[in-house]
């Protein structure tokens, strides 16, 4: 009995060091220097052009998703994610995904997974790159924080990068909890029953 409650023990040090670890992160992530960002011209699913900064609303804090598009499998369960999220994170900050597809192939394949958030391509631009999440080698995924200021300039925050055991989707965490973790799962857009 005894060895159990050290066990517990060590286990909630450790849930405790890792929540020490993450503010520490965050902390760190918030020491990058901010840049301006220009205000790209992105196509809503609809295919009307949008301009970035009208992504903001009445907000002045947005979250913009790096989604890779709909080949990407990783991608679509994080998107799935965000959907059950959408209307908690946006009572607090602006919210959008951006995909590099074109806005038929978003709009058509946000409506087949009832995605509940606005999305928009950023197709024919250089968003993704000049964010950090387009190399030569391709796509990345994650999220940028940016900032308008009350003169309407657009400034880069923050950022992640979005991967297998991220605190971004809540299902790594949850299949760490089984015995074999997550081991070789990984998503896909459809399951066979």
């Amino acid at each position: 009995m005894d060895s159990i409650k050290q066990l517990e023990q060590e286990i909630e040090s450790k849930e405790k060091e890792l929540v020490g670890l993450k503010h520490e992160l965050a902390a760190l992530r918030k020491q990058l220097p901010l840049f301006t960002v220009e205000d790209y011209t992105l196509t809503s699913t609809e295919g009307e052009k949008l301009l970035l900064s009208e992504l903001f609303g009445d907000k002045n804090e947005l979250i913009v998703i790096h989604n890779m598009g709909k080949s990407c499998s990783y991608c679509t369960l994080w998107a799935d994610g965000f959907s059950g999220f959408t209307k908690h994170l946006e009572n607090k900050a602006a919210f959008v995904l951006t995909s590099p597809d074109d806005y038929q192939t978003l709009s058509d394949f946000s409506n087949e997974r009832g995605w509940a958030f606005k999305s928009v391509s950023t197709k024919g631009t250089t968003f993704k790159e000049d964010l950090g999440f387009k190399s030569k080698e391709g796509f990345w995924p994650g999220v940028s924080i940016l900032l308008k200021e009350e003169d309407g300039t657009i400034k880069h925050y923050t950022k992640a990068a979005f991967g297998p055991g991220d605190d971004y989707c809540s299902i790594w965490s949850l299949f760490e909890l089984l015995p074999d973790g997550s081991g070789s799962w990984g998503p896909k857009h459809s399951y066979a029953e």
